[in-house]
């Protein structure tokens, strides 16, 4: 530790790693200290020279008398004494809270901004940003940010908050830390000094308006932290904070509010390549994603994996994908149809693409291929459990081979692929999307496909489970539900009893719905993260009708039957 004067205050600043390495700097926020960061701390030493400091009235350093010293100004202020002592011509400044607002405040000061090589930001709004939101954002978003900001209101009283924070609110505090965040209080956080800290602190809401006017003008490259958990801030108003900044990479982190102590490793991560790569190296695939840039196409960046990409609605949708800016994975039991898929990106879209092959009904083979996309490639962002079979014919003509078959490659896959990926994704903690391929027999009975039916009912079933489970972690999941789709399902489908191969094949190609706009219904229900999708006319009239009339469905399920074929007809 060493101290820094700062006009009217001293300021404890603490310094670990190499003072050669590049140098981040790390600003606490409302009520917590420099020890709030420990963890981050501890993952970025020995990489980075990590400087953080208590700020004015917090932890060791020293307490001003009066209200008009906490303004932002003098914080700017504090921050510009120790980029000076720390020497360095540039460093890489991060912000949490109110360690965030001054950030920003910062950054679009001249005499600091040349100072700051980047900007890593989280849970904390620009005031200028802030402002423009409340005065111009939709009524019903800044409505739910007031209310996610009632303590702000709260904090101008007189005298009540400050008694509050020295009797009960400590207490209260650390249940909510463990309650809402799962933290354990460990030494240093909370502070042995939150008393005076949260006391001394409450003047940093009197003295400042986070409703400044005027246009921000921010140069220096932004790196935007959305915390998907984060009581405090609204995806709205993140949204906002895009306004004035020239270079901006967004990001998500599945966490709370104290993401440093919930989610360090994740959150160093994030800081550690921003840095890395505006100090010259290679942007990681998480940074390519997450930059903002005019004219960007949707999906630039992102990794998708589509399963049964050799033909049809896989074939199709890893097209679309690709020509929206993403890498794909071909999945498909044929390598050589996975082969064609992935040379035609290449070789039509100019897109990148790779080839691999895969039954999906098998568990060892589907854990072998999560872990060579994982190893290669990286965590996948979206995922599309597309391959599917079907055995078509009445159910005293199923064979148990054929229900078997049936459930393996149009469940059981699903679940493989769900369970693979999901972790993955979670374990990563930067959201993502899962999409599962069913069908209108998902929720319309059907006398000659039961085995499919029941499988796709399965799997839209498996998708509402499983985003009730990870809309936690900001992985959306979605069901689509196509009817009649003219691809080659049919033809390579198995026939059972009555079941007449020509007849099917005829009459999907004389639906002629092509799959390509199933592809655009798949990449509209990513973007807008919708929960079940039905597709083309007979996929919404029997989504409709299985809501509106069960009974309805049921009695048109009973008009199916295979000419020829007795016991299907009675």
């Amino acid at each position: 530790m060493r101290w820094v004067e700062s006009g009217d205050v001293r300021l404890a600043v603490f310094e670990e790693g190499d003072p050669a390495d590049p140098t981040v700097v790390l600003v606490h926020g409302y009520p917590d200290t420099h020890r709030v960061w420990d963890e981050v701390a501890r993952r970025l030493r020995d990489r980075f020279h990590v400087v953080r400091y208590d700020v004015r009235g917090a932890g060791a350093s020293t307490a001003p008398r009066g209200r008009h010293r906490y303004r932002l100004d003098r914080l700017t202020v504090d921050l510009a004494a120790v980029l000076a002592a720390i020497g360095k011509p540039q460093v890489h400044l991060v912000g949490h809270d109110w360690g965030a607002i001054q950030g920003w405040a910062a950054v679009a000061r001249p005499g600091i901004r040349e100072r700051v090589a980047s900007f890593t930001c989280f849970g904390g709004p620009g005031p200028g940003q802030f402002g423009h939101f409340l005065r111009h954002g939709r009524r019903r978003e800044v409505a739910a940010q007031l209310a996610r900001s009632w303590y702000i209101g709260a904090f101008q009283l007189p005298v009540l908050p400050e008694l509050a924070w020295r009797t009960v609110l400590p207490g209260i505090f650390e249940r909510t830390l463990r309650v809402a965040e799962g933290l354990e209080p460990r030494p240093g956080h909370p502070a042995d000094t939150l008393r005076d800290d949260a006391s001394h602190g409450v003047q940093l809401y009197r003295a400042n308006s986070l409703t400044a006017r005027g246009d921000p003008c921010v140069d220096v490259p932004v790196q935007l932290i959305e915390c998907l958990r984060d009581p405090f801030v609204t995806p709205a108003l993140l949204r906002a904070q895009a306004r004035g900044v020239a270079r901006l990479w967004r990001r998500t982190a599945d966490a709370g509010h104290w993401a440093q102590r919930g989610a360090p490793d994740l959150i160093a991560r994030m800081i550690g390549e921003f840095a890395e790569h505006i100090e010259g190296g290679e942007a990681a695939r998480g940074l390519r994603t997450a930059k903002v840039t005019q004219g960007r196409k949707a999906f630039t960046g992102r990794l998708v994996v589509v399963t049964g990409a050799g033909s049809g609605i896989g074939r199709a949708t890893a097209r679309a994908f690709a020509a929206h800016g993403a890498e794909v994975v071909c999945a498909d039991l044929d390598p050589a149809a996975a082969r064609r898929a992935a040379d035609d990106i290449a070789k039509d879209l100019g897109g990148t693409a790779h080839a691999a092959r895969l039954d999906v009904a098998d568990a060892v083979q589907m854990e072998e291929f999560a872990e060579n996309v994982r190893s290669r490639y990286g965590v996948p962002d979206i995922v599309v459990n597309n391959a599917g079979t079907v055995v078509a014919g009445g159910f005293l003509d199923h064979s148990l081979e054929d229900w078997r078959k049936s459930i393996d490659v149009n469940l059981w896959g699903v679940i493989h692929g769900c369970r693979l990926f999901a972790a993955q994704m979670v374990e990563r903690g930067e959201g993502g999307h899962i999409v599962n391929i069913a069908s209108l027999g998902a929720f319309t009975p059907s006398r000659i496909l039961p085995a499919y039916s029941v499988a796709k009912a399965g799997v839209k079933m498996l998708s509402d489970c499983l985003r009730a489970e990870l809309a936690g972690h900001g992985i959306g999941v979605s069901a689509i539900c196509p009817g009649f789709v003219s691809t080659s399902i049919a033809r390579n489908a198995t026939y059972v009893g009555a079941a007449s191969r020509e007849l099917s094949e005829e009459a999907l190609r004389r639906r002629g719905y092509p799959p390509e706009r199933v592809a655009a219904h798949i990449l509209r229900a990513v973007h807008r993260n919708e929960a079940v999708v039905p597709i083309n006319f007979e996929g919404k009239i029997g989504y409709a009708l299985s809501r509106i009339s069960p009974a309805a469905v049921r009695g048109m399920a009973r008009l199916a039957t295979f000419p020829g074929n007795p016991r299907i007809r009675r």
